[in-house]
């Protein structure tokens, strides 16, 4: 079992491995790409050795939740933000395509998912990739953009159970720190 099934089992209020076969939770991932994937993180601090086996996990399963969850990752923590901004790119498209939805964060609608139901994994993984989109943007010094996300975020889930509005107070601090 991968460490994200295992995490995901202890932490899921339904405890369904039903669940946990989902693609989000590692299902579906050849044994080798979670092989790479494992070594990926094992190698953290060789960047080069780390982007192999990254890489070589994404020839196996290019698509695949896992591997780009793990690029996204290693990009972030990293500090290469502008590589990172475009993998939440590529998995919020990716979860539109799946739900059904537009690929343009800005045309998604209330109705076309269950935003705030914790059960809709894509629409929950769409919602944290906007709000990983949010911040990155803002991170690079793109307030406007930063601040669109967070409000389309705001509109998907009014309930804001991806605390959204964190983020929106932070650019409201700024913001009156500037005046």
């Amino acid at each position: 079992m991968s460490a994200a099934q295992q995490i995901s089992r202890e932490t899921s209020p339904l405890g369904d491995d039903s669940l946990l076969s989902h693609p989000l939770f590692g299902g579906g991932l050849p044994p080798l790409a979670e092989g790479y994937l494992a070594q990926a993180g094992q190698n953290y601090s060789a960047d080069n050795l780390a982007e192999h086996y990254l890489g070589e996990a994404q020839k196996l399963a290019p698509n695949h939740f896992a591997v780009l969850i793990a690029f996204y990752r290693y990009y972030f923590y990293k500090g290469r933000l502008n590589e990172a901004l475009a993998i939440s790119n590529i998995c919020m498209a990716k979860a539109a395509r799946e739900k059904n939805f537009s690929t343009d964060w800005r045309a998604v609608e209330k109705n076309d998912a269950a935003f705030g139901d914790y059960d809709d994994v894509i629409a929950r993984f769409f919602m944290f990739c906007l709000k990983g989109y949010a911040y990155l943007s803002l991170r690079l010094g793109d307030m406007a953009e930063g601040r669109a996300a967070i409000e389309k975020l705001l509109q998907l889930d009014a309930g804001d159970k991806i605390n959204a509005r964190l983020l929106l107070g932070i650019i409201e601090r700024r913001e009156d720190d500037d005046e």
